[in-house]
């Protein structure tokens, strides 16, 4: 029993590795049992064909979750042009076929089509997705043949790049991507437009995410690893602190104990006793190697800060 009360006390961030044929809510079920907790929660849905870096939250690491949902992504995808499909991936029946000649495009071709798609593009989120309109995800009309107009999203793309040879098979062609993108960002979407970009019809036909909320795939740990690593009492070797899923915020360090005090007591503080350039937007706030509290601008007087979030 002592050693099922000290897991249920754990708090911190898990990376991951989810394996194809999982849900990310399977991952979250099978973690509850695993660590025998309640309070654990992903950080965003990777899609049961999809495999790679899904963090984990457990216990105080939960109120984290959605900074580290934030951070930038980075993922490997196949990108098949001559045909699309319903869901834009490789799971979805037939739409558009047409044929793909070989030697269509040079390298040179593939790549500079890739870079008109960095920096902000527009997208719409596919009709097989979990974007909700007028209350109901998008997916819940698709299974039931209803076409409903989608919101237009802005999405920015920091980087993709070309990582493999342009391969032409049974007239079809297929190469391999790494794009490394912001929150919201629809890889099988980014491959369409590819595909639009190059006249044809097109579609994702492999994903596997790299990187995501800071960690990448060799820091990711399967289930069943994790398992062993609990029954061995080295979960502390895994674990990392709430901390780490705020490294994407800015961080300011303050040394007065009574400052302190009064955030943890959901005090507002003046701007110039935590941050002498009196910026505004979203930071941590650190005192002696922990996080105290998430901080913003008061929206009712500009000259203090507001506890967004505090870690007790």
């Amino acid at each position: 029993m002592k050693h099922v009360l000290e897991v249920v006390k754990l708090d911190g961030i898990l990376a991951i590795h989810k394996e194809v044929g999982m849900t990310s809510h399977d991952v979250v079920f099978k973690l509850r049992k695993i660590l025998k907790t309640k309070k654990v929660g992903h950080t965003g849905t990777l899609d049961p064909e999809v495999s790679g870096v899904l963090p984990i939250c457990i216990g105080k690491a939960t109120r984290v979750s959605d900074y580290v949902m934030e951070s930038g992504k980075k993922y490997k995808a196949e990108v098949t042009i001559g045909f699309s499909t319903t869901t834009e991936d490789q799971t979805g029946e037939l739409v558009e076929q047409k044929i793909v000649n070989e030697h269509t495009w040079s390298t040179e071709d593939i790549r500079s089509t890739l870079n008109k798609l960095v920096g902000e593009i527009e997208q719409i989120p596919p009709m097989y997705s979990a974007v909700k309109v007028n209350g109901k995800k998008l997916y819940e009309y698709a299974r039931q043949n209803i076409e409903v107009e989608r919101p237009v999203r802005k999405v920015f793309i920091n980087s993709i790049e070309l990582t493999s040879e342009i391969s032409y098979v049974d007239q079809i062609c297929k190469f391999e991507i790494e794009v490394e993108c912001g929150k919201g960002t629809y890889i099988r979407t980014l491959a369409t437009q590819v595909g639009e970009l190059l006249g044809l019809p097109a579609h994702m036909s492999h994903l596997i995410r790299l990187k995501s909320g800071g960690f990448s795939l060799d820091q990711a740990v399967k289930l069943d690893d994790l398992r062993e690593i609990v029954e061995q009492d080295k979960l502390q070797n895994v674990l990392l602190p709430l901390e780490y899923g705020l490294n994407g915020l800015e961080k300011i360090t303050i040394n007065d104990e009574d400052i302190v005090k009064r955030i943890q007591n959901g005090q507002k503080i003046e701007k110039h006793l935590i941050d002498e350039h009196k910026h505004d937007g979203i930071f941590v706030v650190w005192y002696e190697e922990k996080a105290i509290a998430i901080m913003d601008t008061y929206e009712k007087n500009s000259a203090l800060y507001k506890p967004k979030k505090v870690f007790l």
